[in-house]
């Protein structure tokens, strides 16, 4: 499963939930308070009067003396036993009546003042009646004894479909509106109380891309942050810390065993000066140098927080006369030829001159390992502050040039270095403001070209 995947939008999930428990309890309000309406007496939850007029109108017929009568049906007496209230008064034009259970006498003496309306409601008003007496349904069908009307109370069980109907209608009326109203707010206002409550999350979010494994003690602010979240921020202050701690020890790691070689190098170097000319002597030197060069690379990692700021202005021209001099002999006893060429008599950087002749050095001596033993190894100064050290070797392919800079990386598996001088001169030329890249030199080989900012102009 992706990365994306596992994400998801808490504005989305907070107003979608509370919108679900919003509707929960106004459904569970609205039963409480028709429950509540119900056991005081001044709702009655109304039961299928049409059911009980339904089956009243299969049961009557006519007596053999034209009266109205009641045939026995199931259904009927299914009725009289589920509705021990029950009453019901049937009439025709002819003035025959019958009827069953106790009618209450206001309805009763009704009589044929309402033979010309075919249906209607009969009842009170809730709060300026009581309450207890129920409505009456009054409605003309057809039956097997001709055309009838009968009078009933809200009395029989009401069919399923009208007890989901009349619940649905309630919630509608009631609810409905109140949750669709609560919705709209919730989609509204649930964005900004989480844009405003995670508002200090975005200064943290910021302060995180902008830690640098150079700096140590950076820290992420746990300030106007929810609760819920401080915690996640102290556990990443503790990661760092730890971090922290163990880039220290590596650090001093690493510094300690390049200052103890440095020693036993120069004692190395010192006998081997002492051995006669030859081959052999020189394969030893150069593998002596290669030694020191990376204990000096190995300090370097510690030197980089040190070449901060404040720069000074450095004369790239003295730097790559320094740098050839001192490598002329090892380049001379390795079969080359060493150049310097400068366009002008003063490039000027803003920089740390160790650091950039450490850089120009790694550069060099990367040319005399690789450059095939022939030719001339060129180190040239141009404006307005660039170094290109040339050499007349077989050259780099170009599927390895972005390759090369990474620690470690070798061109071939038996390569004697460390890897470790490309990475360290891109680095520094980052440190600098600048960059490093790796070009055609004009008789085939490498051109390694280390682009700097130049200083400003002085007044």
């Amino acid at each position: 499963m992706s990365e994306q995947a596992d994400h998801y939008c808490l504005r989305s999930q907070l107003s979608w939930r509370l919108v679900a428990l919003q509707a929960l309890l106004l459904t569970m309000l609205v039963v409480c308070l028709i429950a509540a309406l119900c056991a005081t007496g001044v709702l009655v939850v109304p039961r299928d009067e049409d059911h009980v007029i339904a089956i009243v109108q299969r049961a009557v017929t006519r007596d053999a003396q034209g009266g109205l009568a009641l045939r026995p049906t199931a259904e009927l007496r299914e009725l009289r036993e589920n509705t021990p209230d029950l009453w019901f008064l049937v009439r025709d034009r002819q003035g025959h009546s019958l009827s069953e259970g106790t009618v209450p006498p206001e309805f009763a003496r009704i009589g044929d003042a309402l033979d010309q309306i075919s249906q209607a409601r009969l009842g009170w008003q809730m709060f300026e009646d009581d309450p207890r007496k129920p409505p009456a349904r009054l409605k003309r069908v057809n039956s097997d004894a001709g055309p009838v009307q009968v009078l009933t109370a809200t009395q029989g069980p009401m069919t399923g479909a009208k007890t989901v109907l009349a619940t649905a209608l309630a919630f509608m009326a009631i609810a409905l509106p109140g949750l669709l109203l609560m919705a709209a707010a919730t989609f509204v206002a649930t964005p900004i109380v989480v844009r405003r409550a995670f508002a200090g999350l975005d200064t943290t979010a910021d302060q995180a891309r902008q830690i640098d494994f150079r700096e140590r003690g950076s820290r992420l602010s746990a300030d106007h942050l929810p609760l819920e979240v401080a915690p996640l921020v102290t556990a990443i202050n503790d990661a760092l810390k730890r971090l922290d701690d163990g880039y220290s020890r590596h650090q001093r790691f690493v510094a300690d065993a390049a200052h103890e070689l440095r020693t036993p190098i120069a004692i190395l170097n010192t006998r081997l000066e002492s051995l006669p000319s030859g081959p052999e002597k020189t394969r030893l030197l150069e593998d002596a140098a290669r030694l020191a060069t990376l204990a000096e690379q190995l300090l370097d990692i510690q030197r980089f927080d040190q070449c901060r700021d404040p720069f000074t202005r450095i004369d790239l021209v003295t730097v790559a006369q320094n740098v050839a001099a001192d490598l002329a002999p090892l380049a001379i006893a390795a079969g080359y030829e060493l150049s310097v060429e400068t366009e002008g008599n003063c490039v000027e950087t803003l920089g740390d001159r160790a650091a950039l002749e450490r850089a120009l050095t790694n550069l060099v001596q990367n040319a005399i390992q690789h450059g095939g033993r022939r030719g001339t190894i060129t180190v040239r100064v141009a404006k307005p502050a660039t170094i290109e050290v040339t050499d007349e070797g077989s050259g780099i392919p170009q599927n390895q040039r972005a390759l090369i800079f990474d620690p470690f990386y070798r061109l071939a598996p038996l390569d004697r270095g460390a890897g470790l001088g490309l990475n360290m001169v891109r680095e520094i030329a980052r440190l600098h403001g600048g960059d490093v890249s790796v070009l055609d030199g004009p008789t085939g080989g490498a051109c390694f070209r280390l682009t700097l900012p130049p200083a400003p102009l002085t007044k």
